[in-house]
């Protein structure tokens, strides 16, 4: 048995066995959406189920249904040849900001409506957990739950999916920024600011903080993004004109 299969059965109590499909597609997809997240696998590089069958030590069917999830959330693409890690996109990446800057300021608007003292606070530490020891998957998970949790506190559902998926589609080109400090500080500074807004229920200096927020993430984000052309080279970059072909 592949070795990430052997410690699945052991984690789950099942059979050594016999661990459930299900259990290793979602082990495969949580892997690999990972490393495309993370950069681990470089935007526009090429990938093949037997590959990564070798890398994560799972076997094909789950890595092929992980890649079939990864091609419903726009990480993973199909080519010619097999698949490729979903290029940069940044004529969509300019839209997803845009359309995040209208959801985003209805639903702050609604959370000062809303919003209990106990919420805020439980917030708030959401918020400060970006400012502890660094690793990976506790800068995705905080990185993701400050913005939809905001959004949530607005009380209404459709603004939270729809806050939920244009933070999601944001992560990958983020990371480019997380390992940097002086971000992250400046991040946990202009969050603060906008859970202080909504505890005095300030609605218009609430939205116009979380407005100017988006549009420095967005700022760094393409410039960052810029930068990282040297790195990873043309391939990793979506043609002009050729978005959603």
């Amino acid at each position: 048995m592949k070795e990430a299969e052997q410690q699945l059965a052991q984690h789950s109590g099942e059979d050594e066995g016999a661990p459930s499909a299900r259990n290793l597609g979602r082990l495969a997809h949580s892997r690999i959406r990972a490393d495309i997240l993370s950069l681990g696998l470089a935007p526009g590089e090429v990938v093949s189920e037997r590959g990564l069958q070798g890398v994560y030590g799972i076997s094909r069917t789950p890595i092929r249904e992980a890649l079939a999830a990864l091609i419903r959330e726009g990480l993973v693409v199909r080519t010619a040849r097999g698949y490729a890690v979903a290029p940069f996109d940044l004529r969509e990446l300019r839209e997803i900001f845009d359309y995040r800057e209208i959801v985003e300021d209805a639903a702050v608007r609604l959370a000062c409506r809303n919003a209990t003292p106990q919420e805020l606070d439980d917030l708030q530490k959401t918020v400060d957990r970006g400012l502890a020891a660094f690793t990976p998957d506790d800068w995705f998970e905080a990185g993701l739950d400050v913005h939809v949790r905001i959004a949530a506190l607005s009380c209404n559902r459709f603004l939270c999916e729809a806050v939920r998926d244009t933070v999601n589609r944001t992560l990958r080109p983020r990371w480019l920024l997380a390992s940097s400090e002086e971000a992250r500080e400046a991040a946990h500074r202009e969050h603060s600011e906008i859970v202080d807004l909504i505890r005095r229920q300030e609605e218009e200096p609430a939205a116009r903080a979380i407005r100017l927020h988006g549009r420095d993430v967005r700022d760094r984000i393409l410039s960052a993004i810029s930068d990282s052309r040297r790195i990873f080279g043309a391939r990793a970059f979506a043609e002009p004109g050729r978005q959603g072909d």
